[in-house]
């Protein structure tokens, strides 16, 4: 008898969202098929699976011990949130009697179907970032007698859902600070900065309204900004690292002594961006607003507005509306007339490659575009086929937050005026 070969062994997912991409959540049925093509009889001594989902972190730091002495040091940590095996042919092998047992697998394609439940907890976001990962995957091997096993592993992507549509991320987020600019035994007049937004939680594809007062009684012509930054964390062996960069921002327009600036709801969109991740005991992904003032050869003025990027958007209903509209009357300090406009629904968002550039160069675009993808859905295929963003840990824009080293990672205090 001619031995045949194995051609291609591949795994298919049968769940796959409007994107072609398996996308599962915790509890939810993980199925599909793997596939093995031969090209004539082949003796098969098992096909095995196995699904895995696991974070990790590892990054390495340069230490001294002595006047010529260095040596680097490992941080390494893993937390695994899923492991499932099972075997599609044959049993247990023996590898005493390795002709026992044998499948013959004729020439042609041929389908063995899996499926697995995702735990019943609450998993983490897949997510990749500088110096950690949440990956989750199933690997199929065919094992022959006297060869060497075929392998292929096709990785899935978990979100586990954060919905916004709650009291606590429906609340909304303000700030007041002032600050007097002194030169030696000359102080000029204060700078203050007020600002707000409607809520703590928005889902990616959303602009936030960001309502502000400005008022420049100092000398010199300073700038209103807005940043969005994203803050990584990351933990082994006791110890944190800390990643931060920027993901969109915006600015307004000079401010000449004696004047003052109000943003009535200017728009800052939230690009493709990966959820929050909160509950992972080794990486946080977590999102700050930073409304800050620009002042030229001084510390910058600002104000942190903590954010929650969830998956579920709000709801269309009645209740949103009402929600946003309760809150209107706090606006008032801003001396604003109108209420902000309800966000846009979820699923006319979208954010095209163009505009995420354009966040990153200050651009205010305005709404209504007609777009028509789900943003999250694009951080989704972005999140698995693009390599991840280039991370900074010095802050490129200013310093109205600071990046944090290895050895603290606690969040940096934004007002330096304190």
């Amino acid at each position: 008898m001619v031995l045949g070969k194995v051609r291609a062994l591949a795994i298919y997912f049968d769940c796959l969202n409007e994107n072609n991409l398996p996308v599962f959540s915790g509890g939810e049925l993980v199925s599909g098929r793997v596939v093995v093509e031969v090209t004539g009889d082949v003796r098969v001594r098992s096909l095995d699976i196995t699904a895995r989902g696991v974070a990790k972190v590892r990054w390495t730091e340069s230490r001294n011990a002595g006047a010529n002495t260095a040596y680097t040091q490992n941080y390494n940590e893993e937390v695994e949130y899923l492991h499932h095996y099972d075997t599609l042919i044959g049993e247990e092998r023996d590898e005493d009697c390795p002709e026992e047992g044998l499948t013959v697998l004729h020439a042609g394609l041929h389908e063995f179907a899996f499926s697995f439940n995702l735990p019943q907890m609450a998993l983490a976001t897949s997510f990749e970032g500088k110096h950690g990962s949440v990956r989750y995957w199933v690997k199929a091997e065919l094992h022959r007698p006297w060869l060497l096993p075929v392998k292929v592993k096709k990785e899935f992507i978990v979100f586990e859902h954060i919905d916004i549509n709650t009291p606590l991320l429906l609340a909304p987020q303000a700030g007041t600070k002032e600050k007097t600019l002194c030169c030696w035994f000359c102080a000029s007049g204060p700078i203050s900065l007020s600002a707000k937004i409607a809520r703590k939680g928005y889902t990616p594809g959303e602009s936030i309204q960001i309502f502000a007062e400005v008022e420049n009684c100092s000398s010199r012509v300073v700038v209103p900004k807005a940043t969005l930054y994203q803050t990584q964390t990351f933990f082994a062996k006791g110890k944190g690292k800390q990643i931060q960069q920027p993901v969109s921002n915006l600015r307004g327009d000079a401010l000449p002594q004696g004047k003052s600036q109000s943003w009535e709801g200017k728009l800052l969109k939230i690009p493709p961006v990966s959820p929050s991740i909160l509950d992972c005991p080794i990486i946080r992904v977590e999102y700050v607003l930073v409304v800050y003032v620009d002042i030229p050869g001084g510390l910058n003025l600002s104000l942190s507005l903590p954010l929650v990027i969830g998956t579920i958007p709000l709801h269309a209903s009645t209740t949103r509306t009402s929600s946003i509209s309760s809150n209107c009357s706090t606006l008032t300090w801003l001396g604003l007339s109108e209420p902000p406009e309800a966000p846009p629904s979820y699923s006319d968002l979208a954010i095209s490659e163009s505009h995420r550039q354009d966040c990153l160069q200050g651009c205010d675009r305005s709404e209504g575009e007609g777009e028509d993808h789900r943003a999250l859905l694009t951080y989704i295929r972005e999140f698995r086929y693009l390599p991840p963003p280039v991370y900074s840990e010095v802050d490129p824009y200013s310093n109205p937050v600071e990046a944090c080293g290895a050895t603290d990672v606690r969040r940096p205090d934004t007002c330096p005026s304190r």
